[in-house]
């Protein structure tokens, strides 16, 4: 398996370094109120791909926290409730205690 997730792995790399070198020219992104840039349109599409990334990331971290506040949750409930299998494994397991007697 790691054969050819390796083999998959030259072969993208070549697939986007051919990509790259076939896409070298010059282009001009223009922003908003006259700005410019100037740049070879691989490295213009990196940056736009990871900041893309970033973004993604940044946005599935309040869904982790949630997911992480969650687990720790339903651990406390899954502590709670083998200490009550544990308690009332115990209690089936010892005798019985005689009843007390009272006196009228």
């Amino acid at each position: 398996m790691k054969i050819i997730s390796r083999i998959i792995t030259v072969i993208l790399f070549i697939i986007f370094f051919g990509f790259a070198m076939k896409n070298d020219q010059i282009v001009t992104l223009q922003y908003f109120l006259g700005y410019q840039q100037s740049a070879p349109l691989v490295i213009l599409l990196l940056a736009f791909f990871l900041c893309g990334g970033i973004l993604g990331a940044l946005a599935m971290v309040p869904m982790v926290f949630r997911h992480k506040r969650d687990i720790s949750k339903h651990k406390k409930t899954i502590a709670e409730i083998e200490k009550e299998r544990l308690a009332a494994q115990r209690a089936s397991t010892e005798a019985p205690q005689p009843d007390g007697i009272r006196n009228i």
